[in-house]
């Protein structure tokens, strides 16, 4: 192999390194798009939570996805919506691969020490629901028996305190309709979640198989966008729509369109 022929070969084979690297790097980059010159602010959700997202012949739709449209229109910023799942979502923050999440989640002591929130924009409170024969009337009547909850969420944690994080008749999920799949199949006593979201799977249930348990020891919670911690700019940005769709109305319309029997 000749000198020359050697040069030519190193080149190559730099050049063939540095694509490797650029696109090994560009994994880690935030997949925020540019349209037109305008920043375009990639956010993630969990569409299995009906009424606040689920998808609708492949599209994602919810309470919490016409809020997010309209918070974006009222900011003046552009804003597409990923169904990345519940997990991902999180994870998709903290490596800058999403710019925010929106999938009810509750503003906790715990997240904000990784995120921050803009305003709350619902509030809720956690439920039981168990077979309508169930001799289950509150939280300490579980004891003993097989809990489902979405795993991370206010429901798991409420379990976890309520009987221990090693108690073995809790069942996490990845998502709370699996949950509520197997209470109609007889596989868990029950399932604890938020209360809207409830409320749903029972009206379009249309039977009266099952019933709602309440419980005092459930405390009020809110929810808010979540964004990676210290992006003041998009904070301040969804603040300010959310403010707006407040003030102007948009909010309440949005609200009465899912939660009529709620007012």
């Amino acid at each position: 192999m000749g000198k020359g022929l050697k040069i030519g070969l190193l080149a190559l084979i730099l050049i063939g390194t540095s694509f490797v690297l650029i696109a090994c790097g560009n994994q880690n980059l935030s997949v925020e798009k540019v349209d037109d010159g305008e920043q375009i602010y990639i956010l993630g959700t969990d569409a299995t939570y009906p009424p606040f997202e689920n998808l609708e012949d492949g599209e994602i739709v919810g309470f919490d996805i016409d809020i997010v449209k309209a918070v974006a229109e009222e900011a003046g910023i552009k804003i597409e919506v990923k169904n990345t799942g519940w997990d991902p979502l999180f994870e998709g923050i903290n490596r800058e691969q999403i710019d925010a999440g929106i999938a009810a989640i509750t503003i906790t002591e715990k997240r904000k020490q990784s995120y921050d929130f803009t305003s709350p924009y619902f509030e809720a409170s956690q439920l039981i629901i168990v077979p309508n024969d169930s001799d289950v009337n509150s939280l300490k009547d579980l004891e003993g028996k097989k809990i489902g909850v979405q795993t991370a969420t206010t429901g798991d944690f409420i379990v976890q305190e309520a009987f221990g994080k090693t108690y073995q008749g809790l069942k996490g999920y990845d998502d709370i309709l699996a949950a509520l799949d197997d209470l109609q199949l007889g596989r868990i006593d029950a399932v604890v979640a938020d209360n809207v979201v409830l409320l749903e799977y029972l009206k379009v249930l249309k039977n009266d198989s099952f019933k709602l348990v309440s419980d005092d020891s459930f405390e009020k919670e809110y929810y808010g966008i979540i964004v990676k911690k210290g992006n003041d700019e998009l904070l301040e940005k969804l603040n300010e729509g959310l403010s707006k769709i407040k003030d102007n109305g948009k909010y309440d319309e949005i609200y009465r369109k899912y939660f009529a029997e709620l007012n």
